[in-house]
């Protein structure tokens, strides 16, 4: 490819991104950004804990896109630079380098674009996964721990962070189900997309004969609940056990009974929580776990009632949303986009980008009230 062509492609992404800044409204966010730090920066502010975290986290996710912004737009007006030095060296590996680096920054203001898509009303939170075994018994908890591992992976590849609030080992292999909380800007907005049943098809480990079996898990994906959000729990309406942690196979975890199981009796919503050493520690996980699922709930009620009025059910997901096939042959396909690649290893390694970026573009193009 020309010089000549590499920056018309810089000329044209320099005007996206500057459309992107518009859409993000820079000024604001610079300010904003100035107005939390002062906040952060109180000395009474961690005299009210709730209000010190939510301060924290605002700043936090502020700074991360400012940070996104400012670093993409330093790297895409370097590439000129690394082009110009390429062609006066008319050194060739020079010239592929600052290619590379233009694709780099292609994916990245590909990526910021799609948070721009991001304007739900709980899309910035940090998010809730819950990785439940379906049908198909062993083969559908081992595909549960399956998904969770490739949602470990898509977070460590983002440098998000992932904290397992509670995890119910099968007996013979896999998990029943896995709860963790996933803490990065944008993690409910973009994740929530995950939301369905995922199915395998696979030459089953478990089978003698190694016949071909399908399995399911479902994902669920709520917001974390903040301190503004008024989720009232009234006690009557819980039943809360204790009960002593489990790791595979029933080997303890803890040597007294801290776990924390809570039913939220009239909805019959069960959480629980067993990472923290403390009882009590474990019992405030598990309720702000609760008001989470509440709140989703809530919003679901709400959306439900609008589609009713408009007499619109096309933000239905509907239950199974993609498809991954390792045998007769290789291929996952999200149901919802019909996006698919053939390379299920990459996927189940966690490169999710893409289906993520399409289930937010599918959801935005006419599932609005989905977020």
């Amino acid at each position: 490819m020309a010089a000549r062509e590499y920056l018309q492609e810089v000329k044209a992404l320099d005007s996206t991104l500057v459309s992107i800044e518009k859409v993000l409204d820079l000024p604001k966010l610079q300010a904003d950004a100035l107005s939390l730090e002062a906040e952060a920066s109180a000395p009474d502010l961690w005299n009210d804990p709730e209000k010190a975290q939510v301060v924290t986290s605002k700043l936090s996710r502020v700074q991360s896109t400012l940070n996104r912004i400012t670093t993409i737009r330093r790297r895409l007006e370097d590439v000129p630079l690394l082009l110009e030095l390429a062609e006066e060296d008319k050194d060739q590996k020079a010239l592929a380098d600052a290619g590379q680096e233009l694709d780099d920054v292609t994916r990245a203001i590909g990526e910021l674009e799609v948070q721009t898509l991001l304007s739900g009303q709980y899309d910035e939170r940090d998010a809730l996964m819950t990785i439940r075994s379906e049908a198909g018994g062993v083969e559908a908890a081992d595909w549960a721990e399956m998904l969770s591992r490739m949602y470990f992976r898509y977070c460590e590849r983002n440098s998000y962070k992932v904290d397992v609030l509670e995890t119910s080992y099968a007996e013979e292999a896999g998990i029943k189900s896995t709860t963790f909380r996933i803490s990065a800007p944008y993690a409910y907005g973009k994740l929530s997309v995950e939301q369905g049943t995922h199915r395998l098809v696979r030459i089953s480990p478990f089978d003698s004969q190694s016949r071909r079996h399908t399995s399911f898990a479902g994902v669920e994906v709520v917001p974390v609940v903040e301190q503004s959000d008024h989720i009232d729990i009234d006690e009557k309406e819980i039943r809360v056990d204790v009960y002593r942690s489990s790791g595979p196979g029933g080997q303890g975890v803890n040597t007294t009974d801290s776990a924390v199981r809570i039913t939220h009796i009239p909805t019959g919503i069960v959480v629980s929580c067993q990472n923290e050493r403390s009882q009590i520690q474990n019992n405030a996980t598990a309720m702000a776990v609760l008001q989470s699922k509440l709140l989703e709930r809530r919003r679901q009620e709400e959306r439900a009632r609008i589609d009713a009025l408009k007499g619109d059910n096309s933000g239905s997901w509907g239950n199974q949303m993609r498809s991954y096939v390792l045998a007769p042959y290789q291929m996952v396909k999200d149901l919802r986009t019909d996006y698919e690649v053939g390379n299920p290893a990459a996927v189940l390694d966690g490169d999710l980008e893409g289906f993520i970026e399409a289930g937010i573009r599918w959801r935005m193009s006419g599932n609005k009230e989905q977020g």
